[in-house]
Formats: structure tokens, sequence, C-alpha cells
């Protein structure tokens, strides 16, 4: 039983390895030859495997654009279960935020690349928002633990969409601006919204 977990588990492995390197041959031709007119075909010789492989990797090319920021709802969920439990949920939401932004800032100009390829593509636009509903799902229930309300209730998703759309406001305009400091983007953006409320 446990030589099939670990198999299952080196499997598992190689496949988020497969993954992430074919996702970087993909994210290098969308951004020299443009993301609407690179074919999945050419993304799949480029990185030298066949079309069939590629789309058991990926769902579309879209998605292969996104690999990199998967992880971001995980990460914000962690940094706001570690936060004060006597923090306010806006603060905690804030620094959780700014504590998963290591997609943004270990790779500085391939994120700001992925911004401006988004901004470019109406259908990049559309899975980012998918995707940023995705980390939505992944931080409701310590939202809800830290606010003392069910997990699928209006106040709960409120805040978290509030939060979503705080933090894409700051990573937009900091793609938008051609880099600058993300942190206090981010910062600005969250007192923005809650300046409204004092």
């Amino acid at each position: 039983m446990e030589q099939r977990g670990q198999t299952e588990d080196l499997r598992a492995r190689v496949r988020r390895r497969t993954r992430e390197e074919v996702a970087q041959v993909a994210f290098d031709l969308f951004a020299e030859r443009g993301f609407e007119v690179t074919t999945a075909n050419e993304v799949a010789e480029a990185a030298g495997i066949s079309r069939a492989s590629f789309f058991r990797l990926f769902s579309s090319k879209e998605e292969a654009v996104f690999v990199a920021l998967e992880v971001t709802g995980a990460a914000i969920a962690a940094a706001l279960a570690a936060r004060p439990s006597r923090e306010d949920p806006w603060t905690a939401l804030r620094a959780a935020f700014i504590g998963a932004t290591d997609q943004y800032l270990d790779e500085p100009e391939q994120a700001l690349a992925r911004a401006r390829l988004i901004q470019q593509n109406p259908s990049l636009r559309a899975r980012l928002i998918d995707l940023q509903n995705s980390w939505g799902r992944e931080i409701r229930e310590p939202v809800a633990e830290r606010m003392g309300e069910p997990a699928d209730s209006l106040a709960v998703e409120a805040v978290v969409r509030a939060a979503l759309a705080a933090f894409d406001v700051a990573a937009t305009r900091w793609g938008e601006s051609g880099g600058g400091d993300l942190i206090a983007e981010i910062d600005g953006s969250f007192e923005a919204v809650a300046a409204v409320f004092e």
C-alpha cells in the first residue's frame, strides 16, 4: 500500500514538473509571438510533446498562462490562517494577500510580461477572473472563521470578493505601470476600501 502511495506521489510530482516546464515554453512563445496567433500545436512542438499531450496537461492555452498562479489561493488561505486571531478580517486579509506575492516578486519580469499579456487578451482576462474565483473558494473558510460567520454567508462572500477586487486593482496597476512597489499598491488598494467605511 505504501509503495502504491509513493508511486502516485512520484507521478503527481512528475506531472506537476512537466506542466510547469511546458507552461514556461508556452508562455515564452506567447510573449514572443502573441497569444492569439500562437497555436497549441506550436507550443506542443516547441515543448517536444504531442498536441494530445498538451491537452492532457492543460484544458486550454489560457490555462497554461496561469500555472504559476494556481497555488496563490492556497498561499493566501495559509497566510490568513497564520495571522493573529485578534486581527480584524480586513487587516488580516491585506497581510495575507501581501504574503502571497512570491509568484509576482520572485520573477517580476515574467510577472509583468504575464500582466501585459492578460491586458491585451480578453480571453486571458476572463481566465484570470475564473482563477481569482477559485482563490475565493479557498480563502472563504478562514475568512468565515475569523468573522464568526458561516462560510456560505453573504457577509463572508462580500468580504472575500472585496479583497479579491482590491488585490486585482493593485496587481493591474502594478502591471500597467511596468513594475514598481507591488506591496505599496496592495496596501493602498486595501486602505482605500477600508477608508470608505471609517
